[in-house]
């Protein structure tokens, strides 16, 4: 997670010739499996222009970092709780579907 871009990073997407800024790190896309993404980015230099404006991708899908958000120790301890909360949340769901496969035995 400490490798993420923090948010107000603007980076160009892989075939992309508009410019994306980072509004938000780790989200969750519900409906499909809750999926999670490394970022939410919207058009730079217009930014958020309603729900339709805002996509989800992950960090492979980026070609060029244009310009590094502010990171500071506050965020630093943001990404450390971030990963302690994921981890634990990985847990319960190993145990949820190891428990499910033991039900289907």
């Amino acid at each position: 997670m400490k490798e993420l871009l923090p948010a107000g990073s603007v980076v160009l997407l892989q075939g992309a010739t508009k410019k994306t800024i980072i509004i938000g790190i780790m989200q969750i896309k519900e409906g499909e499996e809750n999926k999670t993404y490394d970022y939410i980015g919207v058009p730079y230099p217009e930014g958020f222009l309603g729900k339709d404006s805002a996509y989800l991708f992950n960090r492979e899908y980026i070609n060029d970092v244009i310009f590094t958000g502010y990171d500071n120790p506050e965020r630093q301890g943001f990404l450390e709780l971030a990963e302690q909360i994921f981890k634990e949340a990985a847990k319960v769901i190993e145990q949820q579907i190891a428990d499910q496969k033991v039900e289907k035995s």
